[in-house]
């Protein structure tokens, strides 16, 4: 795996949307984005902050079940 590279929030918002995620709501600097899965619904939610934090960035990965290469490319 390559290294990640620093998204902004709004970068993320934008990968989560082509794969079938909708923004449903935002309090202050963060988002809820969700999509529809298996009969069940996965929400993530993002803060739209300049540059997230790796660690944020893999939660994110990994709750919205993408692959990461989605992200490092």
């Amino acid at each position: 795996m390559g290294r990640l590279r620093r998204l902004s929030g709004r970068a993320v918002c934008d990968i989560l949307a082509r794969h079938g995620f909708v923004e449903k709501r935002q309090k202050g600097s963060h988002v809820v984005m969700q999509t529809q899965a298996k009969g069940s619904t996965v929400t993530v939610p993002v803060p739209l902050h300049n540059e997230l934090r790796i660690g944020t960035l893999l939660s994110i990965i990994r709750q919205s079940g993408i692959s990461r290469s989605e992200f490092e490319s």
